[in-house]
């Protein structure tokens, strides 16, 4: 049995098939996810739907919570995650329509909460490498086999929003050599990793950002209707992914811990160990140091 979280649009879990299904309202150190989240079943495949922006797209990508939807879906036991995200193109191969399975990601928001390390504990996961590969390629396969047009890696640049780029932007993250631009990979990305999750994006493109010259710039009507297309695509997609899946122990997220928490155990406040409990438990983590890092605990996922 497999457990895999899905983020993305409400709409992404009408998938024929499912059965079980019900929801789950969960509260998190954090705060509240975006929504209550949803449990089904496809075979033998355990899936957990949470809706990124709330199920009336209630919330704009800089007032997510994503600290709170990352924990939620790591306490309701989700052993990976997929994010199913809408976005622009940056470059011209790359068309409206397409799905690009990121590799990279290019940061560029400004206040968003991106670490559960925040007080008292301090940790600093490796993220030179920020997808699951073994993840993403089962990704891009279940999209080739939907029959999507399917870019394989690929940069996402994440801005703030909630406002789209200006031209003179959108040009310059062409000259970055970027793929995509969007506005919610990034924290949860990051989130994801520190939580010990594999985490792949399938990146749906939905128009040319403001750059292409010969293209109307981007509007949210234009990007409605590509969605509106790509939706049945997302969720065949995502049904094929669940017939795939890797062993989620396999990735390098799943001990991203093991060396990565640097504050000694007696210098960890009760309030922090608390408020991590469902990350890393409550066998406290060998000693270390920066100069002489012994391995810290690992929540092994």
């Amino acid at each position: 049995m497999r457990a895999l979280g899905v983020v993305g649009g409400s709409g992404v879990y009408e998938i024929p098939g499912l059965s079980r299904v019900r929801e789950l309202q969960v509260e998190t150190p954090y705060g509240s996810p975006s929504d209550a989240l949803v449990e089904a079943w496809l075979g033998e495949t355990r899936l957990i739907f949470l809706p990124r922006h709330g199920r009336q797209h209630r919330l704009a990508p800089h007032a997510i919570n994503y600290r709170a939807n990352v924990c939620a879906l790591k306490m309701l036991g989700a052993e990976q995650i997929v994010s199913v995200s809408a976005v622009g193109s940056l470059q011209e191969h790359i068309a409206p329509g397409d799905v690009v399975v990121v590799d990279q990601y290019i940061d560029c928001t400004k206040r968003r909460a991106a670490t559960f390390f925040d007080a008292d504990v301090v940790a600093h996961v490796s993220f030179a490498d920020p997808v699951c590969p073994a993840l993403s390629e089962a990704a891009a396969l279940a999209t080739e086999q939907s029959g999507g047009r399917l870019h394989r890696g690929g940069t996402y640049v994440c801005i703030e929003g909630p406002q789209f780029s200006t031209r003179a932007e959108s040009h310059l993250y062409r000259s970055w050599g970027a793929s995509v631009i969007g506005m919610t990979a990034l924290p949860e990305a990051k989130l994801a990793r520190e939580a010990e999750l594999p985490y792949a994006t399938l990146a749906f493109v939905t128009d040319y950002d403001c750059w292409h010259e010969t293209e109307e710039d981007v509007s949210v009507e234009a990007i409605l209707a590509v969605l509106r297309q790509n939706a049945a695509l997302a969720r065949e997609t995502v049904r094929r992914l669940c017939e795939q899946l890797p062993d989620p122990a396999t990735s390098p997220a799943a001990t991203a811990l093991r060396s990565a928490i640097l504050t000694p155990p007696e210098q960890r406040s009760p309030a922090a160990l608390e408020r991590l409990s469902w990350l890393l438990g409550e066998v406290p983590a060998p000693r270390g140091d920066v100069n002489d890092p012994t391995p810290a605990r690992s929540s092994g996922t």
